[in-house]
């Protein structure tokens, strides 16, 4: 089993989060479709929710289940069903990047805070093409 190891690198793709009803079914098809390594699942009951980062290649997925309908994932997973929730880069340091952003005229929504693998911030993705997109210093390159 591997812990998460995101991409220290700067601009690097840190992973592709993906809602779930199921963090148990979707690891299990994953690892039977994909050749997903095994991993370890993440419970953060003060976050309300159950994850899985998977290494696939040079980046990760992100598999989030909901455990109630009231946080981001569960009201994600009861407007649009199970997918594609939100693409994460790693910066250098969240805390600069979300002022730069800001100073840019990009709204962020959440953040900056600690987040499962390392600080965290998110983009209103009315500016961003659509797309949530997660900023991430991870842990270990503070």
């Amino acid at each position: 089993m591997t812990l998460f190891n995101p991409s220290t690198k700067v601009g690097a793709l840190n992973h592709i989060g993906i809602a779930v009803v199921s963090l148990d079914d979707s690891l299990k098809q994953f690892q039977q479709l994909y050749d997903s390594p095994e991993t370890t699942v993440l419970e953060r009951l003060d976050l309300g929710m159950r994850a899985a980062f998977i290494e696939q290649g040079d980046t990760h997925i992100e598999l989030l289940q909901a455990l109630d309908s009231t946080n981001a994932i569960g009201r994600f997973v009861e407007r649009h069903g199970e997918g594609i929730h939100h693409m994460a880069f790693t910066v250098g340091d969240v805390d600069a990047k979300v002022e730069e952003l800001l100073s840019l005229g990009i709204p962020i929504i959440d953040g900056p805070r600690p987040g499962l693998g390392g600080r965290i911030a998110f983009t209103d993705p009315r500016a961003t093409h659509g797309v949530l997109i997660e900023l991430v210093t991870p842990f270990e390159a503070r």
